[in-house]
């Protein structure tokens, strides 16, 4: 992949702290491995000209421009399609290349606008945005289900497409059970904290330490917990004997499962609940999570790079039984690798100029 950036480099290399050991942004680093560098810049001919040369003979192009925004440097869908045909070319903007287009697309304006703050954060107080560009990431996640929709559309027609998606469509998809319940049930959601409108528990409980993330999404479920819990009896209990009464009756029955769960550890809950099946587990902090997840197998940290220019990277989290994913190229240096991609598209011309004759 050819990451295209202009003379003052992406942004995020810039979004500190925390910063590697050798001074890059971990921010940079975490969504920018196995991508080559190419410090171009548009209001140079020169450089337009390799960029547009670069859009003629690319699989995918993928812009994030205000809409429309590409139009005068002649890299828009149009203009690179007509010398193209068969490029997947997708957009991806904050609020769509409608009415939307002039507005920025900032994550966490996309947080606040679609209704997600106003579901984050304690009932009585104030709006909480999430903890990662959850949107941002979304819109990355659909645009690359739409390109590989497409790219297997152009295998079976030899047709290209235009793509676009945006942060705050994404959000209405993203939201899903919390949209839907305004779409289709006229409910508008709120704050609940950490509760689930439509589940309990499904929550943070205390116990006689920390507190346990506890789930009984089903009366199985939930009749186990009672039987761990030494209470049997109350899964028998008409004001909870199925998940809609436990929603309803969730502040009568909270008390009686806290008054239990208060009398161990976490710990000890979490290994008897797992055991028999009752989703359960404590509230880590990352290192925790990361040091988890080694513990389970999942080998989330790999070596991205070769030699002394590896660096510690996040594993892709698909596991490919006949391809597995390569993480060859660290974080590029900005610019690092323009000589190459230059050489790269002469050659290219080269060739054409031949075979041509």
């Amino acid at each position: 992949m050819i990451k295209v950036e202009g003379p003052g480099g992406d942004d995020t290399r810039t979004w500190v702290p925390p910063v590697r050991p050798d001074g890059v942004s971990t921010y940079y680093a975490s969504i920018n491995r196995n991508k080559k560098s190419i410090v171009l810049n548009f209001k140079d001919d020169d450089d337009l000209r390799t960029a547009q040369d670069l859009a003629a003979r690319a699989d995918v192009v993928i812009e994030n421009f205000k809409p429309g925004g590409l139009r005068k440097f002649g890299l828009d869908y149009e203009s690179v399609a007509a010398r193209n045909p068969a490029v997947v070319y997708s957009s991806i903007s904050g609020f769509g290349s409608a009415e939307g287009a002039h507005l920025p697309g900032y994550d966490l304006i996309v947080q606040a606008m679609s209704g997600l703050m106003s579901l984050t954060g304690d009932p009585d107080g104030s709006p909480y945005r999430a903890g990662i560009s959850v949107f941002d990431v979304m819109a990355g996640l659909h645009s690359t289900i739409g390109i590989l929709a497409a790219l297997r559309h152009r295998d079976a027609t030899g047709e290209g497409q235009h793509l676009e998606a945006s942060l705050m469509a994404s959000a209405m998809s993203g939201l899903v059970n919390q949209t839907m319940a305004y779409v289709g049930g006229g409910v508008t959601p709120f704050r609940m904290g950490n509760a689930h409108p439509s589940l309990f528990p499904y929550e943070p409980l205390p116990t006689a330490d920390d507190q346990l993330i506890v789930t009984a999404g089903n009366n199985a479920q939930f009749r186990k917990l009672c039987e761990v819990l030494g209470i049997p009896e109350v899964a028998d209990d008409p004001r909870f004997a199925e998940n809609g009464d436990r929603t309803a009756n969730r502040e009568e029955l909270r008390p009686i499962l806290v008054e239990r769960l208060r009398t161990r550890p976490a710990e000890h809950w979490f290994e008897r609940l797992n055991a028999v099946g009752v989703p359960s587990g404590p509230i880590n902090t990352i290192a925790q999570g990361v040091e988890y997840a080694r513990k389970l197998g999942l080998e989330p940290v790999v070596r991205v790079g070769e030699g002394d220019d590896a660096i510690p990277g996040v594993r892709h989290p698909v596991t490919y039984s006949a391809t597995p994913p390569r993480y060859e190229l660290p974080p590029p240096r900005l610019g690092e690798h323009t000589e190459e991609v230059r050489a790269w598209l002469a050659r290219s011309d080269d060739a054409a100029t031949t075979g041509a004759r």
